[in-house]
């Protein structure tokens, strides 16, 4: 099979059993909690305060290698680029997220390089490091374990909340950091946690769904506007950020966060480009699940440069060219979350993500290719 159209999947997380070991011994979220239902042991995760139904059941699919591939053979995926799933190591002091952190990056190097070979070049599993990114941390214990990080061969990049030292990815300590990354040529993965304030969803019972399909983006949307807002794009312009979920609402609100910069006073002349511009600088995984959606985002990825000088009131009569939105936009599937509520042979979750990219107007056998592992496969530098 040409390298062109292998399928990667670059949003596809685990629960190292180190990790897994440590939320079993805690009495607090988050936590692994076992309990018994219908007479059988039930395994529970807790992540977040005020878990819907009890938290979500878990089991080897969360941290089995073997698992893992079973599902990736099932829906025909080649290669996965896995991560730590959240909340990583935010809840850890400073001492006890640095050692960890630099356990986990070895645990998930042995993960990734005792995996099947794809190729002769190619392995099934690289992954994504962890910081510990936690309040008190050191400055030098940060560009210790990007420096570790950059040293593990199957390695590719770091995972990252939107809560960086304790004040956000906006704050000027991360500097130091944001540089130290550049330089190193590491993918920064911008991953969610804790949604928004939880009172905005209301007091009746919806599961998941509101803080998950609204509470997840929105954060990163926030997070990402902080970013942007801030300056660091235009300090470490090479700094390759991909954003989780499509980028949230981002892509839809940017023309208005573009004018509401405009004609604010404290942030008018503060950035190099119009808002708009960063986007096209940014990389986005395809969870989108619809046609529409990464259409959309595609569209705002090329319009870009147009904002490059200044801002523009008025689009070309030719549009925007969405096939070079395609480049920066990666396939991804969230596992082992969304699982299927019924037995079914393929997970209803991805299917629709890999129709989705097949169904976007405009985009050729290329783009196409591209978006489900072409992209993934230069962004890592596999090829």
């Amino acid at each position: 099979m040409a390298l062109a159209s292998r399928l990667v999947d670059i949003h596809t997380h685990v629960y190292l059993p180190r990790y897994c070991s440590l939320l079993r011994s805690r009495t607090s979220v988050p936590r692994i909690l076992t309990s018994t239902r219908d007479g059988k042991p039930d395994d529970r995760l807790l992540i977040l305060d005020h878990e819907p139904s009890g938290g979500r059941p878990v089991g080897p699919q969360y941290w089995d290698r073997d698992e893992k591939l079973k599902f990736m053979d099932r829906h025909g995926i080649d290669l996965s680029v896995v991560s730590s799933a959240n909340p990583w190591l935010d809840f850890l002091p400073a001492s006890e997220a640095r050692t960890l952190a630099s356990q986990l990056n070895e645990d998930l190097e042995k993960y990734c390089s005792d995996s099947p070979e794809l190729s002769l070049s190619l392995k099934r599993f690289y992954g994504f490091g962890l910081l510990p990114l936690v309040p008190e941390i050191s400055t030098d214990a940060l560009l210790e374990s990007i420096d570790q990080i950059s040293k593990l061969k199957y390695l590719k990049g770091i995972i990252m909340g939107t809560r960086g030292i304790g004040k956000g990815l906006d704050d000027e300590a991360l500097d130091p950091v944001w540089a130290a990354l550049e330089k190193a040529g590491l993918v920064v993965f911008l991953h969610p946690h804790y949604g928004v304030d939880e009172k905005a969803w209301g007091d009746k019972n919806n599961g998941h769904v509101l803080p998950l399909a609204l509470g997840f983006p929105f954060e990163t949307t926030i997070a990402t506007t902080r970013l942007i807002l801030a300056g660091v794009f235009d300090r470490f312009p090479s700094l390759r950020l991909l954003l989780a979920h499509s980028g949230g609402a981002l892509p839809q609100l940017s023309s208005r966060l573009a004018s509401c910069i405009e004609h604010d006073p404290v942030v008018a002349s503060r950035l190099k480009h119009d808002a708009r511009w960063y986007l096209g600088k940014l990389y986005f995984d395809a969870v989108a699940y619809g046609p529409e959606e990464l259409g959309f985002v595609a569209d705002v990825i090329a319009r870009s440069e147009r904002f490059e000088t200044g801002g523009s009131t008025h689009a070309p009569a030719t549009g925007v060219d969405r096939t070079l939105g395609s480049r920066r936009m990666l396939f991804g599937t969230d596992h082992p979350f969304f699982p299927p509520l019924t037995s079914t042979e393929k997970w209803k979750s991805v299917v629709e993500n890999l129709e989705a990219i097949d169904a976007v107007a405009g985009w050729g056998q290329a783009e196409k290719e591209g978006v489900r592992g072409g992209n993934a496969l230069s962004l890592f530098n596999l090829v």
